[in-house]
């Protein structure tokens, strides 16, 4: 295994918070995430949570998360950013991208998912997005085939400058991820659904994004 960080830096940590409504649950999930892994930014999905629901669980999350040295992203509701207290948002499809840029910057962080293709991909970049994502499931659950994901982190790493972000269904993602020149890697119910616990699959997964082999 080569350090990835002597030729470029290593790529960090996105973590997708469990979609839980209780604030304190959720916490003290992402607490247990921090004891093991330095954190590049927190995604809070809401779901279907009323706006009021959504903004309590924001601000709840928020001391933890900023204190850890992490940015808080809100999936979908940039509306609810700024008074909220998060970081920005993370938003799927050009039309929410377009109306997040708007209202978002230059003072919050709006990050693109949903791409289907390379073109969906440049378009968001060149719009104004701040990172784009390969790999998130979508709305039923579906995933790209891990390949796909990792072709697309290859493409997007060797030629373009704004980080993108790959999406690991399992730790063992992580590593091929990384390799292929993802500058974050995204990791939800891999953490948090690992029978040992969040804070040990925390650990491995800080350890996978620390060494790896490069490849590209």
């Amino acid at each position: 295994m080569t350090p990835r960080s002597s030729i470029r830096p290593n790529p960090r940590l996105y973590v997708i918070a469990p979609a839980v409504d209780d604030p304190v649950t959720l916490s003290g999930a992402l607490a247990e995430v921090f004891r093991a892994a330095a954190v590049a930014a927190v995604l809070i999905r809401p779901g279907d949570a009323d706006e009021r629901g959504v903004i309590s669980r924001v601000k709840a999350a928020a001391p933890g998360v900023q204190s850890a040295g992490a940015a808080l992203l809100v999936e979908g509701r940039s509306g609810i950013v700024a008074r909220s207290g998060a970081d920005g948002a993370h938003v799927v499809g050009p039309d929410a991208l377009r109306a997040a840029l708007q209202t978002l910057k230059p003072n919050f962080v709006v990050g693109a998912g949903g791409l289907h293709s390379r073109h969906d991909a440049m378009v968001a970049a060149e719009a104004g997005a701040d990172y784009v994502m390969f790999g998130e499931p979508d709305a039923a659950g579906r995933h790209p085939s891990r390949d796909a994901v990792i072709d697309r982190v290859a493409w997007w790493a060797e030629v373009f400058e704004i980080p993108c972000v790959g999406y690991a269904i399992a730790l063992e993602d992580i590593d091929a991820l990384a390799a292929a020149g993802a500058d974050f890697v995204a990791v939800g119910d891999a953490l948090f659904e690992d029978p040992r616990g969040p804070n040990a699959a925390a650990a491995e997964a800080a350890a996978r994004l620390a060494l790896t082999e490069i490849t590209t």
